[in-house]
C-alpha cells in the first residue's frame, strides 16, 4: 500500500526534497508577506497587544514557524519600534537552509515563546496520511464524516498534534494563518505548486505539495481560549483599512498601500484565509474584538 505521508514528507523534507534543498516560497507562489509590509504591520500591532497583556516582559518573542525565506520575520523585526523593539527577540523556524537576516535568529525546532508565535502557511505543509472511504480512521470519523465510498481525504491528525505542541510552547498567543476547510465543507485538496503554477502533486521533490488545513480540528486539538476568524476581518480589527489620502506623491503612496491592503483583505483571495488565534496566559478578547466566525471561501476548495 502506498504510504502517502512518508512520500509527502520525503518530497518536501528528505534528501533532495523541495524545502530541504532550499527552495523558497516566493519562487513558486504569492503569499501575504510577499504582497508588502502590511501583514507584518498588523502582526506588530498584535504583538504589541500581547506584550501589554503579558505586562511588558524583559524579552518578548516573535516566533515565525515555517519561515521560508524569512520575509515575515525580517519585516516584523524592522517595523517594531520603541520599547517593544528594544526587548524583541525574533526567531525563524525552518527545516531548510537559513537566510542571513539582521536581527533574526534561525532554528529548526520551535523554541519556548513568551510573546507571539505565528505559523503562516505552515500547517498546510505538514504531510498527512491519505485514506479512501469508507475509512475506520478515528480522525475521519470525527472530522470528515461526509467521506463517501471511493472518495479520498487527508487525515489531519499530524497537523493537529503539531499545532497543539506549538501552542503549548507559548506564553502569550499563538496564531495559525492558513487556507482550509471546516467539517461542513471538507474536500480532498492535495495539490502541488511549482514556478507560480498549480501542478499535479508528484513526490519527486520537484514541487511544493500542500493541502487545505482542517482548522477546526487544529483548534480543538490545542484547546483553551481561541477564536477562528477571517484574515479580512482580523486585519481590519488591527488597523488595516486602506484609505487613500493626500496629494501628489503622498496620494500615490497611499493608493499603492490601499491596493496592497485590498489584496490582503480580498474575500475571494487572501482575505478568506483563516486566522486561528489562541491565548495562553492572556485573554484573546484583549487581543481582538468580537468578530464573525471564519467561513472558508468555497471557491478555494478545489480538487487536486
Amino acid at each position: 500500500m502506498f504510504d502517502w505521508e512518508a512520500a509527502w514528507h520525503a518530497a518536501l523534507y528528505g534528501p533532495g526534497g523541495f524545502f530541504a534543498r532550499g527552495e523558497k516560497p516566493f519562487s513558486h507562489f504569492r503569499t501575504s508577506p510577499l504582497v508588502g509590509p502590511e501583514l507584518a504591520e498588523a502582526l506588530v500591532e498584535l504583538l504589541a497587544r500581547v506584550d501589554t497583556a503579558l505586562g511588558n516582559p524583559p524579552v518578548v518573542d516573535f516566533v515565525d514557524v515555517g519561515a521560508g525565506g524569512g520575509e515575515l520575520a525580517a519585516a516584523v523585526r524592522s517595523l517594531a519600534s520603541g520599547s517593544l523593539a528594544a526587548r524583541l527577540r525574533v526567531t525563524a523556524v525552518e527545516l531548510g537552509p537559513p537566510v542571513s537576516l539582521p536581527g533574526v535568529r534561525w532554528t529548526t525546532s520551535i523554541p519556548p515563546c513568551v510573546g507571539l508565535l505565528v505559523g503562516h502557511e505552515w500547517l498546510d505543509s505538514i504531510p498527512c496520511p491519505v485514506v479512501t472511504g469508507p475509512s475506520p480512521d478515528p480522525w475521519i470519523a470525527r472530522w470528515w464524516p461526509s467521506l463517501g465510498p471511493g472518495e479520498q481525504a487527508e487525515v489531519g491528525a499530524p497537523r493537529d498534534a503539531a499545532w497543539a505542541a506549538a501552542v503549548a510552547s507559548v506564553r502569550g498567543a499563538a496564531l495559525a494563518i492558513d487556507y482550509g476547510h471546516l467539517v461542513s465543507s471538507r474536500r480532498f485538496t492535495l495539490t502541488g505548486y511549482r514556478g507560480g503554477r498549480q501542478v499535479p502533486p508528484v513526490f519527486d521533490g520537484s514541487c511544493d505539495i500542500t493541502a487545505h488545513v482542517a482548522l477546526d480540528a487544529c483548534a480543538a486539538a490545542a484547546g483553551g481560549d481561541f477564536v477562528l476568524v477571517s484574515q479580512r476581518d482580523a486585519l481590519r480589527a488591527l488597523g488595516l483599512n486602506g484609505s487613500v489620502s493626500g496629494s501628489g506623491w503622498d496620494w500615490l503612496e497611499s493608493a499603492a498601500r490601499a491596493g496592497r491592503i485590498a489584496e490582503l483583505r480580498d474575500p475571494a483571495g487572501l482575505g478568506a484565509f483563516g486566522w486561528l488565534l489562541h491565548g495562553r496566559g492572556v485573554d484573546v478578547a484583549d487581543l481582538l474584538p468580537a468578530l464573525p466566525p471564519w467561513r472558508p471561501n468555497p471557491a478555494s476548495i478545489s480538487p487536486a
